[in-house]
């Protein structure tokens, strides 16, 4: 496992993420959920992603439980404002950020977060600019160490740029998925804001296993959300319509014959601007095949060209939901 600088500490390039572990991706149990988080560790892995919502707490619970006993020391993200209580739009306020980020530290054993990152926020609430101010305030009163946003655009993506004490942001980011490389990558690199990259795999569409055929369980949300109807429809097949995004797998493996989910991982990873992958993972085995992919040479400026060019071309205008 290779490393890069976060603020002013390394984490590891390849992390995890654990909205698996909570919700919206079908059952697992405490036993799997352990042995997923173990197998992290195991490769490497100190960067662990989460949030409050998934599964009202579940994820946090099951990390911060797991976490309490190892004996290494791990950077954890978690996200706030999309928790089902007081609910959208209320959990937006001074108050509600303090009592979010309190219930968060107590699921996850700690006394000051290591970064808290806004939940997808509204785009309106950006602009206003008090969320920003709020988050301050957690920072100077020693609830948080840093603070980011989890966001959807590049629109919001370039507001958050503009703030100051900005740590983090997260974004959707793939070879399905590619406008961030213009957008942001430049400016997020000078003013050293960290870029977490979540989705890597499209939702299980660039692991190339999928197909027309493929079931999803009645909670799993490339079930229930494949249009948008629960949440952005971009946070499901990276907004792609599900046959769509098969059809441009098999046009991917003509580009990329090799491992094609470890290859999407590493044409992430050769982007110097990003500062972690967060792929997710409710099989044991497939976390240690995420990590791999740290240890492969940069795909080659060849490969590059062509799968951008099949972005342009093949996928962007198919892509639906905030970008």
């Amino acid at each position: 496992m290779k490393y890069r600088k976060f603020c002013n500490i390394k984490v590891s390039e390849i992390g995890l993420g654990t909205w698996q572990l909570g919700a919206d991706w079908g059952d697992v149990d405490d036993s799997t959920a352990e042995k997923v988080l173990a197998t992290a560790i195991e490769n490497g892995v100190n960067f662990f992603d989460t949030a409050d919502c998934y599964g009202e707490g579940l994820s946090e619970t099951r990390l911060g439980r797991f976490v309490k006993a190892l004996s290494s020391e791990v950077v954890i993200a978690t996200k706030l404002g999309r928790f089902p209580q007081p609910g959208w739009p209320d959990n937006f306020s001074q108050e509600q950020f303090r009592k979010h980020t309190e219930n968060s530290l107590k699921r996850l054993g700690m006394e000051c977060l290591d970064l808290t990152q806004v939940h997808c926020p509204p785009t309106d609430l950006l602009r206003q600019g008090e969320v920003f101010d709020w988050l301050r305030t957690l920072k100077q009163e020693g609830k948080i160490k840093q603070f980011g946003f989890s966001v959807e655009s590049m629109e919001e993506a370039q507001i958050c740029l503009q703030q100051d004490g900005v740590a983090s942001l997260q974004i959707i980011f793939n070879i399905f998925r590619q406008k961030a490389i213009a957008s942001i990558f430049k400016e997020a690199k000078e003013k050293q804001v960290a870029l977490i990259v979540r989705l890597p795999l499209a939702s299980g569409l660039l692991s190339g296993k999928l197909n027309r055929d493929s079931k999803f369980a009645k909670n799993d949300h490339r079930n229930y959300n494949r249009d948008g109807q629960e949440f952005n429809v971009g946070e499901t097949f990276s907004g792609l319509p599900f046959e769509k995004g098969i059809e441009l797998v098999e046009g991917l493996k003509k580009i990329t014959p090799e491992n094609l989910s470890q290859v999407a991982l590493r044409w992430v990873l050769d982007f110097e601007a990003v500062t972690v992958v967060i792929p997710g993972s409710k099989n044991p085995q497939q976390v240690a095949d995420n990590c791999a992919a740290s240890a492969l040479s940069p795909l080659t400026e060849e490969t590059h060209k062509s799968l951008y060019n099949f972005y342009l071309k093949d996928v962007s205008p198919h892509i639906r939901g905030k970008y």
